[in-house]
């Protein structure tokens, strides 16, 4: 089996060092290239102490020169938005394939994208090639795909949980209730509101008059559905690290019994690997995938509402952006699409 070339850039992140994690033991790649700006020419074991003895893995300050001559595939672990539409279009020019995981490339509209991040698109040509990276829903357009622009972990977890009733034109309307873990807001942006004093024993909503993750679950609603939606979403912080669960509300155009909803989600993610979809009363935890690429499902009919409650958990630092990535690339560079993700959640 052929070996891929990968590098990550920003690897001391939390997202980066869950790519570095991953991609240490994917059967099919060379982690060639990690980069950080804030730890230039130090061991990556000496920032992040699970990777300790990993002597190989030094970071190094990232350069396009670089990453063309050492990788087939970056990932472009910054999240920080406007930088990656600046480096992109010649890492492309210099024959190297992206995973990118900062909204840069998520959103189609130009408009869009400057209403919620402030910030003009300043390579809006690349936008119509983009594939949008959620392996389950687009998967043929990934295959293939120069840039995968890799989806926010909210919206991982939402558009899983509704693609099936999407699909069958059967949402009316949805309001969605998710909660994450710390990490989610990233290594470099801890803020006082982040410390361990301050969420530990506590969860509070935030974001409740426009998070930035619900334009695209809004985007990627219509892509699957053809029809236009405007949702309520409102995310909190959980006291924990890891972990995303969402709740969603639907509206139906028509009452569903359980075993009618259990057919139409079993039959959706029939055969898709890294979706396991829980009937007979099973709900999804974030426990139950911690550290997997899994996304654990749930739909409960409620007829005498006309509603279905729709659950969804997975971890965001895999499923929801790191291990999404790997899945990608291994999409993108046409290797086997489970490779170095089969592994189960930790337990306990």
């Amino acid at each position: 089996m052929k070996q891929v070339r990968v590098g990550v850039i920003g690897a001391t992140g939390y997202g980066g060092a869950e790519s570095v994690r991953l991609l240490l033991s994917h059967p099919c790649v060379s982690l060639t290239y990690v980069t950080s700006e804030t730890y230039q020419n130090q061991p990556l074991g000496r920032v992040i102490p699970s990777f300790h003895g990993f002597d190989g893995l030094v970071c190094e300050s990232f350069s396009i020169d670089e990453a063309a001559k050492r990788c087939d595939v970056v990932f472009l672990a910054r999240t920080d938005a406007g930088w990656s539409m600046q480096v992109i279009p010649e890492l492309l020019s210099a024959g190297v394939k992206v995973v990118d995981f900062s909204a840069d490339f998520r959103l189609q509209d130009v408009n869009v994208y400057a209403e919620w991040y402030k910030k003009e698109h300043t390579a809006p040509d690349l936008l119509r090639e983009a594939a949008y990276g959620i392996p389950e829903l687009w998967r043929e357009c990934i295959q293939g795909a120069r840039l995968v622009a890799n989806p926010g972990c909210y919206p991982t977890s939402v558009l899983l949980g509704l693609a099936p009733l999407l699909r069958e034109g059967l949402v009316s309307d949805v309001c969605i209730s998710s909660a994450s873990g710390v990490s989610g807001a990233g290594r470099s942006k801890i803020t006082i509101d982040y410390h361990f004093p301050e969420v530990n024993e506590s969860m509070r909503p935030y974001g409740v008059h426009g998070h930035r993750h619900r334009p695209e679950i809004e985007q990627g609603m219509r892509l699957i559905s053809g029809r236009e939606y405007k949702i309520s979403f409102v995310p909190h912080l959980a006291p924990m690290t890891r972990g995303i669960l969402s709740t969603m509300f639907v509206a139906l155009n028509k009452p569903l019994s359980q075993a009618e909803l259990d057919e139409i989600y079993l039959g959706f993610y029939r055969g898709e690997r890294f979706v396991r979809v829980l009937t007979d009363g099973s709900l999804p935890t974030t426990a139950g995938v911690w550290g997997s690429n899994y996304c654990h499902v749930a739909a409960v009919a409620d007829p005498r509402t006309q509603r279905a409650v729709v659950m969804s958990a997975l971890d965001n630092l895999v499923k929801g952006m790191s291990g999404q990535a790997v899945q990608n690339m291994n999409l993108m560079m046409g290797l086997p699409e489970e490779a170095g993700l089969c592994q189960p959640g930790v337990y306990p």
